[in-house]
């Protein structure tokens, strides 16, 4: 009797043990275990790369050291290193750290808890691979907003992944080029290795190795520009789209020796002669010796990841030639952040006008049909703010995809604004969170339409992770919008779909190509003059460039 009734303890045991199991998958190195949220299954935290740490430091990233028995994934890896740049982002990483090479995967694939073998009938699912925006100095796959819980449950798996930023991400230096190897550019080189990794690995989470689909916003949106022009990537995507950003134009990369100048002054300045002395720091140590420089201003046409100015490749039609959806929104960046703050006045925005322009800044007002300083705060004030910041760039790379590309192009332009903001003593930030502000601080006027950063929510149907503002019937409406464009996308490289307005391919037939202006009432126009417009700053700034 009591050989029975310990044998029926033990198998209670073990059936218990066995329930508390996540769900587990085997993956190149090694097997991991995450989570089940409700029939969506989710890994966090796995390595892609091996620590870019000590001699690793500044090298292109390495391989994965396997690992034996079950590795946890159910909670996120380290965020990258990274100052505060913006003072408004939120992360769920386990803290900073130079070892951040880590990804993330929601799937909706029913996996067996004891095997890596994903259910058949739920095999060669979709798949989308999210890289953060922050500047290329600042940002994680943690942050609440980018997570693809309810996207995954819309029958796509979506990937969120870390890449080193700032002088950990995007360093040059003479001594590091004649190592070898990597000559810049770590970060997109990290996004590469991501990439490389889902094609690999997707398959055990039930996904499809050839239907990756990469996306991001702001600097995220630059790198899948990156990305469609190296040749480490190109051919490893089925789709491309983005928000707000390219690497065309007037937002380039620099030369190798440009970049490679700037570390080395750098390096010199701070009393380092050698790249071994500056691997012995610690994290912490480089950290605050960095600069803003690195990242945005040092990305480079680096010979490895990029082989030659994005503008030429794309161009002669040698990008990725995949489907595409390119946008930005109407109100990136006001005005008044060129001229003097909340006491902006247009005397006071001309010079910055003028020297992004070349041209005298009353042109450039009359264009945007600015007369009057209260227009700077007006939706016009908006729009020159946001070409001068980062909305031109992206239509520019929307354009020449437009005439280069043999896959269908969606362009798209983001209009609905983020409700006020419920929290006392704080301010919208640049990257979507909030900043405090002072009691008696000028109050800031209402945004007269999306912006920057203001997409990124509504798009990854994750509203509900932003307490901040009062989201209304209207914001979710716009997001169930937004969600079902990005899935069919993902799913057929075609937003199109039951119940959405007809979006047709912005290379399509016709003098003035189709946009789709995504808002509460969603509809495609032919905007013969924001197009006109376009073209006639783009004149300018061509011939600025040339100079």
């Amino acid at each position: 009797m009591k050989q029975i009734l310990l044998s029926i303890i033990v198998s209670m045991t073990c059936a218990v043990a066995i329930a508390q199991h996540g769900p587990q998958v085997k993956v190149e190195s090694g097997i991991i275990e995450g989570i089940d949220s409700s029939g969506v299954c989710i890994f966090r935290g796995i390595p892609f790369a091996a620590p870019p740490v000590g001699e690793l430091r500044w090298k292109a990233p390495q391989p994965v050291v396997a690992w034996q028995g079950v590795r946890e994934a159910k909670k996120f890896g380290h965020d990258p290193m990274q100052y505060n740049a913006f003072g408004d982002m939120v992360f769920e990483g386990n803290g900073q750290s130079e070892d951040c090479l880590y990804l993330n995967v929601w799937t909706p694939a029913k996996l067996n808890s004891q095997t890596s073998n994903p259910n058949s009938q739920f095999d060669k699912l979709p798949v989308l691979i999210y890289f953060n925006g922050g500047g290329l100095v600042s940002g994680s796959g943690s942050e609440p907003r980018y997570q693809g819980l309810r996207l995954a449950r819309r029958g796509i798996i979506v990937v969120t992944a870390n890449y080193r930023e700032g002088i950990f991400g995007f360093f040059s230096h003479p001594q590091l080029t004649k190592e070898g190897g990597c000559n810049g550019n770590q970060g997109w080189l990290d996004q590469a290795a991501a990439i490389k990794w889902v094609k690999n690995n997707i398959a055990a989470f039930g996904g499809d190795p050839d239907r990756i689909t990469i996306n991001g916003e702001s600097a995220g949106s630059q790198s899948v520009c990156a990305q469609t022009v190296s040749p480490l990537s190109k051919d490893l995507i089925a789709g491309y789209m983005c928000s707000s950003g390219s690497i065309v134009s007037n937002a380039s990369p620099i030369s190798l020796k440009e970049s490679e100048k700037i570390g080395e002054e750098w390096a010199k300045k701070n009393g380092f002669k050698k790249l071994t002395d500056l691997r012995k720091l610690t994290a912490e140590e480089l950290l605050k010796l960095e600069t803003p420089a690195f990242g945005e201003g040092t990305k480079c046409i680096d010979g490895i990841f990029l082989n030659e100015d994005p503008n030429k490749v794309i161009a002669e039609g040698r990008q990725a030639q995949v489907p595409c959806l390119l946008g930005s929104n109407n109100a990136e960046m006001p005005l008044y952040a060129f001229g003097g703050g909340l006491d902006a006045t247009l005397e006071k925005a001309a010079p910055m006008v003028s020297v992004t322009f070349g041209v005298d800044a009353n042109t450039i007002y009359e264009l945007y049909g600015i007369h009057s300083n209260n227009d700077i705060f007006k939706l016009q004030g908006y729009q020159l703010g946001g070409d001068m910041f980062i909305v031109y760039a992206t239509w520019k790379w929307a354009d020449m995809v437009r005439q280069s590309s043999h896959k269908p192009v969606y362009r798209y332009v983001y209009c609905h604004p983020r409700p006020d903001i419920q929290l006392e003593g704080k301010a919208a930030g640049l990257a979507g969170g909030t900043v405090d502000v002072a009691p008696n601080a000028p109050k800031i006027p209402s945004n007269p339409g999306a912006v920057h950063s203001a997409d990124i929510e509504y798009a990854m149907g994750n509203l509900s992770t932003n307490s901040a503002f009062s989201w209304k019937a209207d914001d979710y409406a716009v997001s169930e919008i937004f969600q079902q464009m990005y899935v069919n996308f993902v799913k057929t490289g075609n937003p199109n779909g039951l119940g959405l307005p007809q979006w047709d391919a912005y290379n399509s037939d016709g003098e003035v190509p189709p946009t789709m202006f995504i808002d509460v009432k969603s509809e495609q126009k032919r905007p013969s003059d924001l197009e006109a417009r376009y073209h006639k700053i783009d004149g300018f700034i061509q011939s600025q460039l040339q100079k």
